[in-house]
C-alpha cells in the first residue's frame, strides 16, 4: 500500500468511528450512516470539504504539519494514532518541541464541563482550546491569531484589558509567568518557536527581561482575578491550573466562591454572555 494510499485509509476510517455526539455536534435527522460526516470534518478542522474528499481520495498530497495537528485534533486522536497519521502522510511526527496534541480525555474534559469557564494552553501558554463560557468571559480566542494567542506575550506586551489584580497578585502572576516559560525552555531547548517567542519578549518588554535575568524557575499554579470587562459586571474568579499527565498541557479552570456576588454574576453570564456569543458567530458566518 503506497503512503498515500495508507494516509486515505487511516483518514476515512478514523473519520467513520466517530460519531456527532462525540465531538459535541447534534446527530440531526436522516442520517445514512453513524460516522462523522465529510462536512463535518472540514468544519472542525477548519479545511475546505473539497479538501477532505481529496484527502480521502489520495489526490492531495503532503498536507503541511498545521493541518496534521488540526486532523488529529478533530478526529479526537491518541498520540500513537497522530503519530502514525503524520509518518503516513509522509511528515515527521512533533518530537523535542512543546507539546499541542489534544488528547480525547482532555477534549471530553472541555465538552463536558460548560458550568466553569475552562481552557487549555500550552507549556509555552499557547491557547489551543476553550469552552463557550470562558469566551463569553474572557473575549472569543478565535479573534487572535499568531503570538497574540500566547498568554506570556500578551501580558508583557499589551497587558489584559478588562482584568484586574491586586498588587501582590499581579506581581505574582508576571513572575511565575516568566519562570514557568523558562521552565518550558529546559525541557523543549530544541523549540525554535519557543527560543524565538523569548528572544522576542525580551527585546520588546524590558519587564520581561527584569524577571527573565532571575533565572527562577517554576510553575504557575494559581492566581485571583477580577474580570471587569463582562456583560454582567466584575466577577472575581480563582484560576487554578492542572498540568495533563504525560502531556504537559494546563487545563486553567475558573471558579468563584458558592453563594457569592460574583457566582450569580457567572450564571447570568451563561445566559446573556453565550447568547452574545452566538449572536457575534451568526453574524459574522
Amino acid at each position: 500500500m503506497s503512503i498515500e494510499n495508507e494516509f486515505a485509509s487511516v483518514l476515512r476510517s478514523w473519520r467513520e468511528r466517530l460519531t456527532p455526539q462525540d465531538v459535541g455536534l447534534p446527530a440531526g435527522a436522516g442520517r445514512r450512516s453513524v460516522g462523522l460526516r465529510r462536512e463535518e470534518l472540514a468544519a472542525l478542522a477548519n479545511i475546505s470539504v473539497d479538501y477532505v474528499v481529496r484527502l480521502e481520495q489520495g489526490r492531495a498530497t503532503h498536507p503541511s504539519p498545521q493541518l496534521l495537528g488540526a486532523l488529529a485534533v478533530a478526529l479526537r486522536l491518541s498520540e500513537k494514532e497522530r503519530d502514525h497519521l503524520y509518518r503516513a502522510a509522509g511528515a515527521v511526527p512533533p518530537s523535542g518541541r512543546v507539546p499541542r496534541h489534544i488528547s480525547p480525555g482532555v477534549q471530553r474534559i472541555v465538552d463536558r464541563l460548560g458550568d466553569v469557564p475552562l481552557a487549555v494552553f500550552t507549556a509555552a501558554h499557547d491557547i489551543l482550546l476553550w469552552n463557550p463560557l470562558w469566551a463569553a468571559l474572557n473575549g472569543d480566542p478565535s479573534a487572535l491569531t499568531g503570538r497574540e494567542r500566547n498568554l506570556v506575550w500578551r501580558h508583557f506586551t499589551s497587558g489584559h484589558e478588562g482584568t484586574e489584580f491586586d498588587d501582590q497578585h499581579a506581581d505574582d502572576f508576571a513572575s511565575d509567568l516568566a519562570a514557568d516559560l523558562r521552565t518550558a525552555v529546559g525541557r523543549y531547548p530544541n523549540d525554535a518557536e519557543l527560543g524565538g517567542l523569548v528572544a522576542r519578549l525580551r527585546t520588546a518588554s524590558p519587564e520581561f527581561e527584569r524577571r527573565w535575568a532571575g533565572a527562577r524557575v517554576a510553575e504557575h499554579r494559581s492566581s485571583r482575578k477580577t474580570v471587569t470587562g463582562t456583560p454582567v459586571g466584575p466577577i472575581s474568579v480563582d484560576c487554578d491550573v492542572l498540568t495533563v499527565p504525560g502531556s504537559d498541557l494546563r487545563v486553567v479552570v475558573y471558579t468563584v466562591v458558592p453563594g457569592s456576588e460574583d457566582e450569580a454574576r457567572l450564571d447570568l453570564l451563561r445566559v446573556t454572555g453565550l447568547q452574545t456569543l452566538s449572536t457575534a458567530e451568526a453574524a459574522s458566518a
